[in-house]
């Protein structure tokens, strides 16, 4: 029920972001796509969205695991990637990521840590093969993740044109029922696999569902007394997940300049 409030994503959206895909590749005059996959959600349906805009012989899938990687991504990610036509590589980040954590890593370590040096590799291997074959890099950050700064700054956030960015991962799920994405991909825990056992929902210790009821009031200008009455949680819930959005903001913003002040 909490969420249902979101307007509901329609074939005119989807085609929208096609469109989107489209003209972004045509007007940067690039040969196609460079796309991290994962055998999430995300990344499945932004690759099933390139398909659909610019064809799969213009789509690389690259799949960076790591030590942490759940074996079963590995069969999903060339599943997908040879169920719609793309190019699929996979480059294994576990040397560079242990290369760059015994020189940085010499105090006490945190997984996030390590999560955030994985994450900036992997996006040092899709620019690096981006340039190689002239093409940009597509990213799959959804907007609940880019207001809760659930990102890696220059890491997973990076990319050249980010088709979900305006989009709730409530309505990811719906945008990828559209456009044939399996359902098992679907219903997978989302999980940014930067540790074992990672998930997005434990870990931010709330669910997408009840996530994206609030920032949908919050850009709607209500108070937390409003948000609370309209998702069923506690003020101090709403209030909690407003500081988080306003905490991050300058992970969503570009490089301050002196002119800015």
């Amino acid at each position: 029920m909490i969420g249902a409030k979101i307007p509901n994503i329609t074939k005119d959206d989807v085609d929208f972001l096609i469109g989107f895909i489209r003209k972004t590749v045509e007007e940067t005059g690039c040969k196609g796509v460079v796309i991290g996959i994962s055998g999430g959600i995300d990344s499945a349906t932004v690759t099933k969205l390139c398909v659909d805009a610019i064809g799969p012989d213009k789509v690389l899938n690259v799949f960076m695991p790591s030590r942490v990687t759940p074996a079963e991504d590995y069969k999903v990610t060339a599943e997908l990637c040879s169920m719609w036509g793309t190019e699929y590589k996979v480059v294994d980040i576990q040397p560079a990521v242990d290369a760059l954590a015994a020189v940085l890593l010499t105090g006490k370590e945190t997984p996030l840590e390590r999560g955030n040096i994985s994450a900036r590799c992997r996006m040092i291997v899709l620019y690096n093969l981006a340039k190689k074959r002239d093409s940009i890099v597509m990213g799959t950050s959804n907007q609940s993740e880019m207001m809760m700064g659930y990102f890696t700054k220059f890491g997973d956030g990076a990319c050249d044109a980010t088709p979900l960015a305006n989009m709730y991962k409530t309505e990811v799920r719906q945008i990828a029922k559209i456009i044939g994405v399996p359902d098992d991909i679907i219903a997978k825990p989302p999980s940014a696999g930067l540790w074992e056992g990672q998930t997005d929902e434990s870990e931010m210790g709330i669910t997408y569902n009840d996530l994206d009821g609030i920032l949908y009031d919050m850009e709607q200008d209500k108070t937390d007394s409003q948000i609370a009455a309209d998702t069923g949680l506690t003020k101090e819930k709403v209030a909690e997940i407003r500081k988080q959005v306003e905490s991050m903001e300058h992970k969503r913003l570009p490089p301050m300049r002196p002119s800015d002040f």
